[in-house]
């Protein structure tokens, strides 16, 4: 009699495996329809073509310099941000360690009206007056200043992005407020006080590069006013008028400096910029100094008023995204559509009965190719583009590489979420046209509306906050600034941090499949 042993084999993990081979299942599904691959191959190709080529397309601003010639005279921060550094200055230099102490209060005209040189009294809400520490007159140098602003009080300002808010309250010549700043090594440090006694600490700013003599004294400067015309994203035209802003200064004291220093004025610059008719200067009356400036120091913003330069963003390469999009949707609802036209999916469940499952390994295969494909389109559209824009002279406003890969890779996520909310609604819907519309309706048709001017400015915030087209705040690359007047909307900013609107569509994603997931496993194929 012969005995056969069957050798002992462990139980397999069936759910591990099988999910394992279900991916491979559907990719092959997927990679042998040749029409979803050159579909997806298309979109990805929009996004790098479109992306390169069609942004700032015939613009120059260098005439007959090269790109980086023109570039060269745009004046970057210590960050190597590009920057506006334009002021009426006047100083004394400081050798060491010291303080600068004075009481004063701003005087503002403007903003300007024809004919040339003429002004109408008013405030311009971020001009400025105040005393500064500066690493040189150079611009773009590292600097410290606590100002007098238009309509923001007393603000405690340096290296063109940050701002500090001082003690509240207006100041007017009725109501003069005591500034100082104190200079140890490369840190600086503002205080602030309505009587001269008592001070309060606004901020304390730690300087690159600022060593050895530097320049202290006064300074007074007024940004472009600017007057939206119209009250939607869509619409950033508006009026632009010239501005001048005087700085009176009363019992100023500079501890450190050169005995028998005298205080000397400058333009800090470029000259003419924004106002050039008269009144700037430095005047001197007894113990009485005013101060009379125009221009801005501050960041050069997207879309903003303040910078004689052709600025764009890395999202100004990312236009062929939209495209990339509703490509992406179509696919990804007739990945599972089309086994219902076709009658296979019955087949499809007879071989994977767990439904979720199989749901999920769909999701998992359009993502990943989505977004395989859609990262390295817009790695090709912002890298590519943002050097054609250079060599044009066009400045790409400075992010650094965390952010330009935050940028291309949270594209490429945020089609792959959209493909699988897409892929949800087809498998609830079963039908690829009510599917794709159902889509548009969610996803296209809100980002629309939120950056096409047809709604007001609050209206359009409020569908970008709240609707999937929040996942497109992930492709912003530059700051707002509050202390920098610009046109502060889509496609350079959304009312949503980049990864909280991405958030707000990853929940619309996860919401739609596990909806999705429900749904198919009560209902027959």
């Amino acid at each position: 009699m012969t005995a056969t042993i069957t050798p002992y084999r462990p139980p397999q993990q069936a759910g591990r495996a099988g999910f394992v081979q279900l991916l491979h299942a559907e990719w092959t599904k997927f990679r042998t329809l040749r029409g979803w691959v050159i579909a997806v191959v298309i979109a990805a190709a929009a996004i790098a073509v479109v992306g390169v080529l069609l942004p700032h397309s015939g613009q120059s601003h260098c005439g007959s310099r090269s790109g980086a010639a023109c570039l060269a005279l745009l004046a970057t921060g210590p960050g190597g941000e590009a920057v506006n550094d334009s002021y009426y200055l006047a100083a004394q230099p400081l050798a060491g360690d010291g303080s600068l102490v004075s009481s004063g209060n701003g005087g503002f005209a403007g903003p300007g009206s024809p004919p040339p040189g003429t002004l109408i009294p008013g405030l311009v809400p971020w001009a400025k007056a105040g005393i500064i520490i500066t690493g040189s007159t150079r611009p773009g140098s590292a600097y410290a200043a606590m100002t007098v602003t238009g309509s923001h009080g007393v603000r405690m300002q340096y290296d063109y992005t940050s701002d500090i808010a001082g003690l509240p309250g207006s100041v007017s010549a009725a109501s003069p407020r005591w500034l100082r700043l104190t200079r140890s090594g490369d840190v600086v440090t503002g205080y602030d006080s309505a009587d001269g006694r008592g001070w309060t600490e606004v901020g304390v700013a730690r300087l690159a590069w600022l060593a050895g003599t530097v320049r202290a004294g006064m300074f007074a400067t007024s940004p472009l006013n600017f007057t939206p015309n119209f009250p939607t994203y869509a619409e950033p035209g508006g009026s632009l008028s010239a501005s001048l802003a005087t700085g009176a200064f009363d019992d100023v004291h500079l501890r450190g400096g050169a005995p028998g220093g005298r205080w000397a004025g400058q333009h800090v610059g470029t000259i003419g910029a924004n106002y050039d008719g008269p009144r700037i200067g430095l005047r001197q009356a007894g113990g009485q100094f005013t101060v009379t400036g125009s221009g801005d120091i501050g960041p050069v913003v997207a879309a903003g008023t303040n910078s004689i330069f052709i600025t764009g963003t890395l999202a100004d390469h990312l236009f062929g995204v939209f495209i990339g999009l509703l490509i992406m949707i179509v696919v990804a609802a007739m990945f599972i559509t089309m086994e219902y036209r076709r009658g296979l999916i019955r087949t499809t469940l007879a071989a994977s009965p767990r439904r979720g499952r199989l749901l999920a390994a769909k999701a998992v295969v359009i993502g990943l190719a989505t977004f395989v494909l859609g990262s390295a389109a817009a790695a090709v559209a912002v890298i590519a583009g943002s050097r054609i824009a250079h060599d044009s002279g066009i400045y790409i406003l400075a992010s650094g590489w965390p952010i330009e890969a935050r940028v291309i890779l949270g594209t490429g996520a945020m089609l792959a979420v959209a493909s699988v909310l897409a892929l949800s609604i087809a498998a609830m819907l079963r039908r690829s046209v009510a599917a794709v519309a159902a889509v548009v309706v969610v996803i296209v048709l809100p980002y629309i509306l939120g950056v096409s001017g047809v709604l007001p400015a609050s209206a359009s915030e409020w569908v970008l906050r709240v609707t999937p087209a929040a996942g497109f705040a992930v492709e912003q690359s530059v700051p707002q600034y509050q202390q920098v007047v610009g046109h502060y909307g889509p496609p350079d900013y959304y009312p949503l941090a980049p990864w909280s609107g991405f958030a707000v569509l990853c929940v619309y994603a996860a919401v739609a499949l596990g909806l999705a997931a429900w749904l198919l496993r009560r209902r027959d194929a």
